[in-house]
């Protein structure tokens, strides 16, 4: 893993795209840790910057993101994880998380596939 640029932090940005439609699901980071991680378990890892603590994601509502393909840009400052996203990559209960798009306001646009309350009760939490 020579010549990827981390911030300072030590943290980069992960774009997370689902494998079949290509569709955005969302954008977290990683350390080198969680990327290791992601690289040996094939299953999404991140590094939570308001929790200050490695994650696997779905490790609290089971909707887990299996790792098909992952990519660097020409900077090599972002990564790409391409995967099969189970259920939903949202806490809020849409597939993806960029399911709102500008019209003159936000308007729902993505699918709504479980009930938030239900998975993780009042607090969200991944």
């Amino acid at each position: 893993m020579d010549g990827l640029k981390w911030d300072e932090k030590g943290l980069m940005p992960a774009v997370v795209q689902d494998a079949n439609t290509m569709e955005v699901l969302m954008v977290a980071y990683m350390n080198n840790e969680a990327l290791d991680l992601t690289i040996r378990t094939k299953k999404a890892h991140f590094y939570s910057r308001s929790r200050q603590k490695l994650w696997l994601k779905g490790e609290s509502s089971g909707h887990t993101q299996e790792v098909k393909d992952i990519r660097i840009d020409c900077d090599n400052d972002t990564i790409l994880l391409l995967v099969d996203q189970k259920v939903a990559a949202c806490h809020t209960g849409y597939f993806s998380c960029f399911y709102r798009a500008w019209a003159d306001e936000w308007k729902i646009v993505g699918k709504k596939v479980f009930n938030e309350k239900d998975v993780y009760g009042e607090k969200k939490t991944d």
